[in-house]
């Protein structure tokens, strides 16, 4: 998994609640079992018309925010169903980041096993950085997850919060199977404790 630790780049506004996991990459899509290839389907149904057409209306299909890096959104972010697709195809996107006043807990915990840091922030605060992300390719916002903070494109910087151990994880690229090596000795120690103390387990 890729560390994070500092994202700048452009933000591409959704300010809408509920945004689910099937309109972050529809049910079809969920038959692969590759973390790659995902990016072309993310959000389908709002970035293509019925004939496959994009839809010039849909927000990254809008020459500013193609290769956006950042997402806000509105409330309940990632709500729905618990497919880990969802967070795979902002990956593949090139998204690495969300900004929202609250996620769904299933989705919340995903984008941390996928290398995405999803921000909590204040109505306040997202207000202003729906603003900052409305202005399109020439307002990059900054995102610095060791500092905790979060600048805008006017210098403007806001502070978030997040648990010190997802922070951790985020910042050393550890997925899950990375940070239980990290306790690699003490797991060995443990095992052969254990088989000296209970050779019949």
């Amino acid at each position: 998994m890729d560390k994070f630790n500092q994202l700048t780049g452009v933000a591409a506004p959704l300010p809408f609640i509920n945004i689910d996991t099937d309109m972050i990459i529809p049910k079809q899509y969920l038959k692969t079992i590759k973390r790659t290839g995902l990016g072309s389907a993310l959000f389908s149904e709002m970035r293509y018309k019925d004939d496959g057409s994009e839809n010039p209306d849909f927000v990254l299909n809008k020459p500013a925010y193609r290769q956006a890096k950042i997402i806000v959104a509105g409330d309940n972010f990632g709500c729905g169903s618990s497919r880990e697709h969802a967070p795979w195809a902002l990956l593949d996107f090139g998204v690495r980041c969300v900004i929202s006043t609250s996620f769904a807990d299933i989705f919340y915990n995903n984008c941390f096993k996928n290398g995405i840091l999803p921000i909590v922030v204040t109505p306040d605060q997202l207000a202003l950085l729906m603003d900052d992300a409305e202005r399109g390719s020439n307002a990059t916002i900054s995102v610095d997850l060791a500092s905790q903070t979060i600048k805008g494109p006017d210098g403007g910087t806001l502070h978030f919060d997040i648990d010190p151990s997802r922070k951790q994880i985020l910042l050393e690229g550890l997925d899950d199977i990375a940070s239980t090596l990290k306790s690699d000795k003490a797991i060995g120690g443990f095992e052969s404790k254990m088989s000296a103390d209970r050779p019949w387990l």
